[in-house]
């Protein structure tokens, strides 16, 4: 099993800034994508932003230019630094890799169970 935690969700005014952090643990044999992923009241969950162990990644384009992926792959690490927050921003932030458990395994999605973000206005 893998278990993922999220942590630096918190209040902010708007055009501050945050970072999330998430750690990936337990029975890990690798990790393929890492990304976030945020749910506002009332609403989906949407994507924020993906970042593959090769390098790629992927934004949401509501948070291009403000938001930044970034990881750590030797300690199974994935960050999100978030720039000019807007009250939009309001959500909780959902970490989430794919990982698998063992070399016969196949990738599968694990999710962290989130990390607030509210931003005033």
């Amino acid at each position: 099993q893998v278990h993922l935690v999220e942590s630096g969700g918190g209040l902010v005014q708007a055009g501050g800034s945050l970072n999330l952090s998430c750690v990936a643990s337990g029975n890990i044999f690798s990790i393929n994508a890492m990304g976030w992923y945020r749910q506002a009241p009332g609403k989906q969950r949407e994507l924020v932003a993906t970042l593959t162990s090769r390098g790629s990644t992927n934004y949401a384009d509501s948070v291009k230019g403000r938001f930044t992926i970034s990881r750590d792959n030797v300690e199974n690490m994935v960050y999100l630094q978030m720039n000019s927050l807007k009250p939009e921003d309001t959500a909780v932030y959902y970490c989430t890799a794919g990982a698998k458990t063992w070399l016969g395994s196949s990738y599968r999605d694990y999710w962290g169970q989130g990390t607030r973000v509210t931003v005033s206005s």
